[in-house]
């Protein structure tokens, strides 16, 4: 009974800061750190691609908020979509970085996506010989 509970309860929950943390854990030669008042800050070869937290910044609603590097298309189609916003602090300086503050988690598969190509996004600006200590966007091998 209880484990019916909790599947049908998982149905409706957003993702929390436990379940980002462990998908961004997934991604290759991922760092972790807790810094700016407590966020979960998610890093590829030094550089951040991705944060969980500033809930003050979600309109004091303690609601999750992830914050991601997109690319210039995705920005434009994401800042004025209902639950995304351009990031506070960095969309103002000029960056394409979005954040996710809906509550609706049919978000959920789309804010892995995101992650995933801020990863991406990231690791492609760090140096080719980084990358490669990293393993990172290696070409694949023939055997």
């Amino acid at each position: 009974m209880f484990q019916w509970i909790f599947w049908l309860f998982s149905l409706v929950r957003l993702m929390d800061y436990d379940q980002f943390n462990e998908y961004c854990r997934s991604l290759p030669a991922t760092t972790h750190v807790v810094q700016w008042g407590g966020a979960q800050v998610w890093k590829v070869g030094g550089k951040v691609f991705a944060i969980g937290g500033w809930a003050k910044a979600n309109n004091g609603t303690g609601n999750p908020a992830f914050t991601f590097k997109t690319s210039e298309l995705h920005y434009e189609l994401l800042k004025d979509e209902s639950g995304y916003r351009p990031a506070p602090y960095l969309a103002s300086r000029g960056m394409k970085w979005i954040q996710q503050v809906s509550t609706d988690k049919s978000l959920d598969e789309p804010l892995t996506y995101y992650l995933r190509e801020s990863h991406r996004l990231v690791s492609l600006k760090l140096t080719k010989k980084l990358q490669r200590e990293l393993g990172l966007n290696q070409p694949a091998c023939d055997e």
